[in-house]
């Protein structure tokens, strides 16, 4: 979790960029509890799927949205072509 906090810091949070009166690990240490708190948080306040909910939301949900995306998605680059 922290590995992964890390690296989303690093690409997506500025990494160790911030305010001028913090040194720059300091801020990188900051963000990276952050979004370990918000891992957690996130974790702990939903229910976990059981499997065939999770087996049943990705072939009725998830399935028919992304081909619905890659149809809509070719329409769009054949039309601006």
């Amino acid at each position: 979790m922290v590995t992964v906090c890390a690296v989303t810091t690093t690409l997506f949070l500025g990494g160790w960029h911030g305010p001028a009166f913090l040194p720059g690990w300091v801020w990188f240490i900051a963000k990276v509890y952050f979004l370990i708190f918000v891992c957690m948080w996130i974790r702990a306040t939903y229910p976990r799927y059981r499997y065939d909910q999770l087996m049943r939301l990705g072939w009725k949900v998830f399935l028919p949205l992304t081909l619905l995306n890659v149809v809509v998605t070719g329409i769009v680059v054949t039309l601006l072509k």
